[in-house]
């Protein structure tokens, strides 16, 4: 198959492909004019990291989970590991945007949204600068989720 034919039955892009096989996730063989021939495997290959790079598995995590999608004496226990690592990552974003959620709402709720010049919006926006203490720590909930993103990135 050409890269044209696996990108429309894998649903990956052609780009995203490229991209794998730069980085060596798939290794397509290739014809004597050089083009890319992929493999019935290479497209179930294909399918199987879209689907996990949909559910949000880094590339490196990819890497593994085609390992062991390669390893047929593969221990079920190393697949759910990985995935409840990932799970737990989740969860924690989740929980950092709820709590962004729960300041934002509060914020809108308590402003007015009239002609006045006053705003709690911009009063925490402005103490957002100010809030951290002598230990370095964030004091509200916003500034809290922020920080915790931050030292995760």
């Amino acid at each position: 198959m050409n890269i044209g034919d696996v990108a429309e039955r894998s649903g990956v892009p052609a780009k995203t492909i490229r991209y794998y096989e730069d980085i060596g996730l798939v290794r397509p063989l290739r014809s004597g004019n050089g083009y890319r021939d992929f493999a019935i495997e290479d497209l179930h290959k294909l399918a199987f990291l879209g689907r996990a790079r949909s559910l949000g598995f880094s590339i490196d995590e990819c890497r593994t989970l085609l390992s062991l999608y390669d390893d047929r004496e593969r221990s079920s226990s190393d697949v759910k590991a990985i995935a409840q690592k990932h799970l737990a990552r989740i969860d924690r974003k989740i929980s950092e945007l709820q709590a962004l959620s729960a300041t934002l709402h509060d914020l809108v709720v308590r402003c007015h949204g009239d002609n006045r010049p006053d705003c709690p919006i911009m009063d925490d926006l402005a103490r957002a600068g100010t809030a951290l203490s002598a230990s370095g720590r964030s004091t509200n909930r916003a500034c809290a989720a922020l920080e915790i993103r931050s030292t995760e990135g």
